[in-house]
């Protein structure tokens, strides 16, 4: 999509540059059969990341599950993590070093469009994230998704339509990329609204790609409802269980609101910081280091299961599947516990960020929400209000997306997100400020 601006200026697609308004080019003939190949592009490409989505799933259970059985180890063994993380260190940093695209761009660059990849990129963004994600690296298909869904939708354009102009080039990537994430936030209004922003943050022609994104984003959601209830695999889309209902909110959690910004900030950008010393070090020298990464992932992760008596999937993975889990069994998390988790989660988050490919989201949901559960157990601040504070708090200080982190922790929360709305802006806006006055200056030209 970071054609994007290029095609706001293209005219027909003839060379030109003179500069057409948003209006003028939704009345244009060639906008229209644009955005009708983008509707049929978009359903292939939805169905492509559903079955990535179930591909990476499915290898997390056998990697985890299937194969120490297979072995004849029955359940995991407390040190199982540490051999599959050494593989995907050093099968990622291969990948990484060697093959065309470098598995994509660095999640510790922040969540972003970036550059549609070139069809030769594919496949080493495809083999890196189904490795990293599939052996437990602490990182979201989000990344992955965007950029396979916008290298497909252009790949479908190029064996359509040779010497297609940037604009063509511009809509179908974007309306890949919508698609791939369609439902994976549990909302396609969600997707939709996240790629908006990032694009808009990039300085990209919203008008251009808002209404492919849109058409792509509803098409995918139904492609992906339709599979699920055609293969029986199951959802693969972040969702929340129901909580305990939320009454109103008050001055207190307000007071509590600036004091989850606050802290959000603060890890938020220690994790920054962590990923930049670590990231200066590993990738000159990715192949050799990517095992070492993996043994210390596992390491802390194997730490935090020991110390908190709870499984290691707390601290491996993205988290979108345990912040669900973590919440329904809240009731039998110690604060120590859940303390120890949240260190270890954080810590290994920010290594993978330095040093696998995949998306920074999911993770700092799990840490917001984690956070959020903790606090809940302070005076006056209930359940619901603690997370959905932690997790606007925590993605805005990750992503620097602060719409879309208050739509994400609104809607993640049902009935209760409109209730608990006001209470997270607070947060959102007090994390995303402090974050923006601790991080370093940006260099004077």
């Amino acid at each position: 999509m970071a054609q994007a601006d290029e095609a706001a200026r293209t005219g027909t697609g003839t060379g030109t540059t003179a500069p057409l308004s948003p209006e003028a080019v939704l009345r244009s003939s060639g906008y229209t059969r644009l955005l009708l190949l983008g509707a049929i592009v978009g359903a292939p490409i939805s169905a492509a990341a559903y079955f990535f989505l179930q591909l990476v799933m499915g290898l997390q259970h056998w990697t985890y599950t299937d194969l120490p059985r297979t072995l004849g180890l029955g359940a995991a063994p407390v040190w199982w993590p540490f051999p599959v993380l050494a593989v995907a260190g050093l099968a990622v940093g291969t990948v990484i070093r060697y093959l065309p695209g470098h598995g994509g761009h660095s999640p510790a660059d922040g969540f972003q469009t970036g550059r549609t990849p070139l069809p030769r990129d594919l496949p080493g963004i495809l083999l890196a994230a189904l490795v990293g994600l599939g052996l437990g690296v602490v990182l979201g298909p989000e990344a992955p998704l965007i950029a396979l869904g916008g290298g497909l939708g252009v790949l479908a354009l190029q064996l359509a339509r040779r010497g297609a102009d940037a604009r063509a080039a511009a809509v179908l990537a974007a309306t890949g990329s919508f698609a791939a994430i369609s439902t994976l936030l549990g909302s396609p209004i969600l997707g939709a609204f996240l790629l908006m922003e990032a694009s808009l943050a990039a300085g990209a022609a919203l008008g251009v790609i808002l209404l492919p994104g849109l058409l792509a984003a509803g098409i995918g959601s139904l492609i992906f409802l339709g599979l699920d209830s055609l293969t029986g695999l199951g959802t693969a889309s972040l969702s929340l269980p129901g909580l305990p209902p939320f009454g109103r909110t008050d001055i207190v959690q307000f007071g509590w609101a600036v004091l989850a910004g606050l802290l959000a900030a603060l890890v938020g950008t220690g994790i920054h910081r962590l990923t930049a010393v670590v990231r200066r070090q590993v990738e000159p020298r990715i192949v050799a280091a990517g095992p070492v990464i993996g043994v210390v992932v596992a390491g802390l992760a194997v730490l935090a299961a020991v110390l908190s008596g709870h499984d290691v999937s707390f601290v491996l993975f993205s988290g979108q599947d345990g912040l669900g889990q973590l919440l329904a069994g809240q009731a039998g998390w110690a604060p120590m516990a859940l303390a120890v988790v949240l260190v270890a989660k954080a810590l290994t988050y920010a290594l993978c960020l330095a040093s696998f490919r995949g998306g920074p989201i999911f993770p700092a949901l799990f840490i917001g929400g984690a956070g959020g559960l903790l606090l809940s157990h302070l005076p006056g601040l209930p359940l619901v209000a603690g997370v959905a504070m932690g997790i606007g708090a925590m993605a805005v200080v990750m992503l620097r997306l602060p719409l879309t982190s208050v739509l994400l922790a609104t809607l993640l929360l049902g009935s209760d997100g409109l209730a608990v709305m006001p209470l997270v802006i607070v947060a959102v806006v007090v994390a995303h400020v402090t974050a923006a006055r601790l991080a370093p200056a940006p260099p004077t030209v």
